[in-house]
């Protein structure tokens, strides 16, 4: 069953009415003892349960003795039949900024990951009669899509070197799959999922610290590989230099010991101290 728009009465009318209902034939017995306008006063009261104020981005949702009659979403002030029971549910777009929870990736490893959502009702039936608490609902179902990706990729690529995305470096692409994830979940309680994206995630604490060293290591191997790479570029060039200008010649040996020592001048992770010598090179 889908929703239904359920068209109300005029709610000042209607107010117009019970005065009408009511305030006269009360004046009536005090001052012509008519006991039968009492009745015109049942009738008024008993239309007053009917009144109804819906404001805006709000909706009520109408039920006549279990069974469902429609919603009403125009904000305003409205009469409806007095025994239609009334169950407020509001449009307005919410926020979900979950708490980050403890989860494993693809290949094991604990992580933290929380998410923030923004959503709101768009089918009132199914909020209000598919499932018990459509709030709770988003909690425990957004909950469950955040396990379920995490457990579809790495947090990284240093232990999965074949993986093409992952949860630290996946963006937008992730976050699509996410919001893709909840809104399907969510879809049987009539929410409208409008963003979801990870917006916290690390490693649990546990494995923090080595995951830590790790990532230094792996960096200094990098910037190491990419010192030597260009010092092994300039030591050529200077040796290409010193061989087209005629400055110097170098057999084997000297340029053996040339390579050496500009090596560990541009290798050396700390500054070098020149020796200089002031007799023969020998």
């Amino acid at each position: 069953m889908k929703e239904i728009t359920h068209s109300p009465f005029s709610g000042y009318l209607f107010i117009l009415l019970v005065f009408l209902l009511i305030v006269p034939p009360i004046i009536g017995i005090i001052m012509t003892k008519m006991i039968w306008l009492i009745a015109l006063i049942v009738i008024g009261a008993f239309l007053l349960p009917g009144f109804v104020i819906v404001n805006p981005n709000e909706s009520s949702v109408l039920v006549l003795f279990g069974a469902y009659k429609g919603t009403i979403r125009e904000n305003g002030f409205w009469w409806v039949n007095p025994f239609f029971t009334k169950k407020k549910i509001s449009l307005r777009a919410r926020n979900l900024d979950s708490d980050p929870i403890k989860v494993n990736d693809k290949i094991g490893n604990p992580i933290m990951i929380g998410v923030v959502m923004v959503w709101k009702v768009k089918e009132t039936y199914k909020a209000a009669f598919e499932v018990d608490d459509y709030v709770h609902f988003v909690d425990i179902q957004s909950e469950a899509a955040i396990r379920k990706l995490a457990g579809h990729f790495p947090y990284d690529d240093f232990e999965d070197h074949e993986a093409e995305i992952t949860l630290r470096s996946g963006g937008e692409e992730v976050n699509q799959m996410l919001e893709d994830e909840i809104s399907e979940r969510l879809m049987i309680a009539g929410i409208e999922v409008m963003e979801a994206r990870i917006n916290y995630i690390a490693y649990a604490q546990e494995i923090a610290g080595a995951m830590l060293k790790r990532q230094q290591a792996t960096a200094i191997v990098a910037a190491r590989f990419k010192i030597v790479e260009g010092a092994v570029s300039m030591v050529e060039m200077a040796l290409d230099a010193l061989k087209e200008k005629e400055i110097i010649e170098l057999d084997e040996e000297k340029k053996a010991t040339m390579v050496s020592n500009l090596l560990v001048v541009l290798t050396s992770d700390k500054d070098v101290s020149p020796i200089v010598n002031t007799g023969s090179i020998y």
